[in-house]
């Protein structure tokens, strides 16, 4: 088919990169419209290059973050239009980011903005069952429309690899841009419960919460802890190899329970035991003790105790690796990506465009 991909990030953009080469990968021409960055004033470009090129295409997919662009777009073409909605804006502004309460009319115009873009297109990707059914309640809308794709990352960058590693303490791995469902003041506290432990911690990223956790760092007067600011993405995989545990999430917000997190792919991807919360859409995916180690959420001590359970049991540890990076080849590559959004294609495409 011929795929008009209209991304609301740029095409450095790990979502949007990922799915472009997943729709290639499966023989598509792509038609790739990204703005050069993230700021929305590149908008008015993206619909025009819509415009241009939706006639000549058999399927619009709207990628990350498109709730500005699909109502938009629905306006310019009558083509199926595929929505990988990934996130909903609501659940990120409301209950992570804290920029509205619920039930006041900045909360609602959010709302509208996720409620619109749905009803708008023919079919809309979100990356859990758990997050679709909330989808459901919140907006009080049919999820036939809601189609279930579990996230997927480079596995060109994120492997299995070797690396040179120093020798000596047990060292556990987070990456994050310190947003308040990360939980990094939980990992601050777990990492000063380890500190005569044999246990080092690094993490690497920044973010909204990054000073305040900074601060903590500096009250915990932590030893064991090395802050690395963000790097490149392969760098990042190396950062990855060299630990012997990788951390998810643990904060305690609504919006902690609905999601699953690249950072977590990117884990059992690179064949690493992974500790993380427990939640609804990681239970999807992860079994506690066989493909990941979940603990309770916004719980220092839990996690201290999940990494020393880990630390000494290399045979649980080694387990629980494998099986999750047999789980991230079944479900969660760029192949399976592509295979995904095929499949859904179908629901919407007429046949004579398949064929």
């Amino acid at each position: 088919m011929k795929v008009l991909y209209v991304a609301g990030r740029e095409a450095s953009y790990s979502r949007t990169r990922i799915v472009a080469q997943a729709l290639r990968g499966r023989g598509h021409d792509v038609v790739l419209c990204a703005p050069p960055d993230r700021r929305f004033r590149h908008y008015p470009w993206l619909l025009l290059q819509t415009l241009w090129n939706a006639p000549r295409c058999d399927v619009v997919l709207v990628g990350f973050y498109g709730q500005l662009l699909v109502p938009f777009i629905r306006l310019l073409t009558w083509k199926p239009i595929v929505f990988d909605m990934y996130i909903t804006t609501y659940d990120t502004m409301v209950f992570d980011r804290r920029k509205a309460r619920a039930g006041t009319l900045k909360a609602r115009i959010y709302g509208f903005s996720d409620w619109l873009s749905y009803k708008a297109a023919s079919i809309s990707i979100l990356d859990t069952d758990h997050v679709i059914a909330h989808f459901g309640r919140l907006f009080r809308v049919d999820t036939g429309k809601l189609r279930r794709l579990f996230l997927a990352v480079d596995d060109s960058v994120i492997h299995p690899r070797e690396v040179e590693r120093a020798p000596g303490d047990l060292m556990v791995h987070f990456h994050g841009e310190y947003t308040p469902f990360h939980g990094v003041r939980h990992i601050l506290r777990a990492a000063k419960l380890l500190e005569d432990a044999g246990v080092r911690f690094q993490i690497v990223g920044k973010g909204i919460t990054y000073e305040e956790d900074m601060e903590l760092a500096r009250e915990l007067d932590l030893k064991n802890v090395v802050f690395h600011d963000p790097v490149p993405y392969d760098e990042l995989a190396n950062f990855m190899a060299r630990a012997d545990i990788c951390l998810g999430i643990f904060g305690d917000n609504d919006r902690a329970g609905l999601v699953m997190t690249n950072k977590v792919i990117e884990a059992i991807g690179m064949a690493k035991p992974l500790i993380t919360e427990h939640n609804q859409p990681v239970q999807e995916l992860l079994k506690h003790a066989e493909s990941a180690y979940l603990v309770e959420p916004a719980n220092p001590e839990a996690l201290a105790n999940a990494v020393r359970t880990l630390a000494q049991d290399p045979k649980l540890r080694d387990a629980i690796a494998v099986n999750g990076y047999a789980i991230f080849q079944r479900y969660c590559t760029i192949e399976k990506l592509g295979e995904g959004l095929d499949g859904i294609f179908a629901e919407v495409v007429p046949k004579k465009a398949l064929n």
